[in-house]
């Protein structure tokens, strides 16, 4: 038998990193994700094969039955280690599927090239928790850890706002449909940032006047969300940035790379890597192209509506 699990990519557009401390962050689904295709296996073991979005095997190996029943290091940074610790993770979870089979064959196929960071560690997590009937936001805590607001992109179609309240996860699913998003445009800086390293980073430089940080920062996100006009929409983006450049202690992404652009750009998730939105009044692939950027993808290509 064979089943076949789906999620979604995702976009943070506000509130990075301030959501891991209960700010509410708006965020995006993308139309690309992450299929996860299971079979039945034998000799108590899991053939896995990773497809990247180019169709090359970006990862193959065999993992045994007692290698995942097992206590594993969350810490390694070996792609085998790291995918034993989530499936022990979720065998806590649900011992059953290791208990009642004779083994899997699991394929996953990305929709996204694996370098640009839309979410292919999330949307595994999520098709695991749907294979194994188990929550994913817990699965997430207990291994990659995070706010859980790509959890929440992969189970939805929509628009979302998030934000997390006594550490549980709060989504709420909006409607952010302007006459502008004709102007808005994803950047792919051709660098991965790690998720992990730039969360340990923040906690060490955040600032002890959360409370008023926050507020401001959600205060910028209604403003995005309602915003009827692109002028009142990149408004409230780059007041964002200059919020998160203060706290971070970081320049903005683009006073650092594209202080001439004639426009607006904000960091999307971990400062300094994976995509940026561009808001222009004109199509700015030239520009960027200019500059050795040449992934420039239109709002209505990579958001899910």
């Amino acid at each position: 038998m064979q089943q076949t699990f789906y999620s979604n990519g995702k976009l943070l557009i506000t509130g990075e990193y301030l959501v891991l401390d209960g700010a509410k962050a708006f965020a995006l689904p993308t139309k690309l994700g992450q299929n996860l295709i299971v079979e039945n296996g034998i000799n108590h073991e899991i053939q896995w094969k990773s497809y990247d979005s180019d169709g090359s095997i970006w990862f193959e190996d065999t993992i045994s039955f007692s290698d995942i029943s097992k206590e594993r290091n969350l810490e390694s940074e070996s792609v085998k280690l790291t995918l034993i610790a989530i499936l022990h993770e979720a065998f806590i979870l649900n011992p059953n599927f290791i208990n009642l089979s004779e083994g899997y064959i699991i394929t996953t196929e990305l929709g996204f090239p694996k370098s640009w960071g839309l979410g292919t560690s999330s949307t595994l997590i999520n098709n695991i928790a749907q294979w194994l009937q188990i929550d994913a936001f817990t699965l997430l805590k207990n291994s990659f850890g995070g706010s859980g607001y790509d959890i929440a992109c992969a189970q939805n179609d929509t628009p979302i706002l998030y934000h997390l309240e006594q550490g549980k996860p709060i989504v709420e699913k909006v409607v952010f449909n302007p006459p502008f998003t004709e102007n808005i445009y994803f950047v792919y800086l051709n660098k991965k940032q790690s998720s992990k390293n730039a969360i340990t980073a923040y906690n060490i430089n955040k600032k002890h006047n959360l409370v008023r940080t926050i507020t401001l920062n959600d205060k910028i996100t209604f403003d995005a969300l309602k915003a009827t006009t692109l002028k009142t929409f990149a408004l409230a983006i780059e007041k964002h940035e200059i919020n998160m450049s203060n706290i971070l202690e970081m320049q903005t992404v683009k006073e650092s790379l594209f202080p001439d652009f004639n426009g607006t750009i904000k960091s999307l998730g971990a400062w300094g890597g994976d995509f940026v939105m561009a808001i222009s009044d004109k199509n700015p692939s030239e520009y960027f192209s200019s500059k050795g950027y040449h992934t420039v993808i239109p709002y209505d290509e990579m958001i899910l509506f």
